[in-house]
């Protein structure tokens, strides 16, 4: 399978992240990636697609706030990575702030997830890198294409950031593959976490199906979004399908929610498939609460290989560092057999 990655996907090292009460180190780190690429074998450099693709997908206000937003903080006589403190929780609307602090809580929605120094190039990286596997699929090159994103995508919106996720690779990935032709497209999320960024950017676009199976939200991030009852509105009212799961969840139960959204994307009659890949449904990963094994990655991937369809997966979350270039390994090696 080609697959992609930008070197500049190493250099986001936030920190600490404020969750639960306290600073912990962060859980998305530079490791992550270096594990999955030690299990890659040959990886491809994306070219540059510009911004283009970015803009048709988030606000370009909210991309020039995370272009600068670091060095601003630094300017504002701070140190180490920009956090948010201040989160309008009501009557959100577009402000001309003047300080960094409030900035970060106009685009931003939690403490979990500092702009770093690198932040900006390592997203914008992992852009790249979908919009390359995109190119790949779309030029006829490659049936299956995987981006080795980092930081994830799924839970940034079109002007906001939060759960580890700046720039949603997933929806540029769909938008750039129904641009070029691959539509209609169905993103398929199968990360621990709902991709609310994914569902919320799709909500009112029907030409974009998005199914998602993720731990219920009524215990797990990010709790505001993933509810069942949750099926888009106006022109993508249906397009929406979600299948929240609780925790403990094993591949038994895992296998009916992925036949059910499999036949739900058949029945959109989706031409291309966008896949936001999480190997934090893994057991032993240290921050979630499913059980699925490495043997369980390899048989998700042959389901959604046999969907028979062209496919763009992208990486997104997984934090059990030590097993995570195996999983992703099992996941595209079960994607290929198919």
């Amino acid at each position: 399978m080609l697959t992609f990655c930008s070197p500049a996907q190493q250099t986001h090292a936030p920190m600490l992240e404020l969750v639960n009460g306290k600073a912990e180190e962060h859980a998305e780190t530079p490791a992550r990636l270096a594990n999955m690429l030690a299990q890659m074998g040959a990886v491809r450099e994306p070219a540059d697609f510009g911004l283009a693709a970015i803009h048709a997908v988030h606000d370009p206000a909210y991309v020039a706030f995370l272009q600068t937003a670091h060095a601003d903080w630094l300017a504002a006589g701070r140190e180490g990575d920009a956090i948010g403190y201040a989160f309008p929780v009501r009557g959100r609307r577009p402000l001309d702030l003047e300080r960094i602090d409030g900035r970060l809580g106009q685009y931003g929605f939690d403490t979990v997830t500092p702009i770093a120094a690198g932040t900006w190039a390592a997203a914008y990286g992992a852009a790249q890198s979908a919009l390359a596997a995109v190119e790949a699929v779309a030029s006829g090159e490659a049936r299956h294409a995987f981006a080795l994103c980092r930081p994830p995508g799924h839970h940034a919106g079109a002007d906001y950031f939060g759960g580890y996720c700046y720039l949603n690779n997933a929806a540029i990935a769909a938008r750039a593959a129904a641009a070029r032709g691959l539509g209609p497209v169905a993103v398929l999320d199968v990360d621990y976490h709902h991709g609310n960024g994914t569902q919320d950017i799709f909500r009112e676009d029907g030409s974009v199906f998005f199914a998602s199976i993720h731990a219920d939200p009524r215990t797990d991030f990010p709790y505001f979004w993933g509810h069942a009852d949750e099926r888009g509105a106006g022109d993508g009212e249906g397009a929406t399908f979600n299948q929240p799961l609780p925790r403990g969840t094993g591949w038994q139960d895992y296998e009916r929610a992925l036949g059910k959204a499999l036949d739900a994307i058949a029945a959109f009659g989706a031409k291309t498939l966008v896949v936001s890949y999480g190997a934090d449904t893994f057991a032993d990963d240290p921050i979630t609460q499913f059980a699925l094994t490495t043997e369980d990655m390899q048989l998700m991937g042959a389901m959604i290989g046999a969907a028979g369809l062209p496919t763009i997966t992208v990486m997104e979350g997984g934090y059990n560092v030590a097993a995570l270039g195996r999983n992703v390994a099992a996941f595209i090696a079960g994607l290929e057999s198919a």
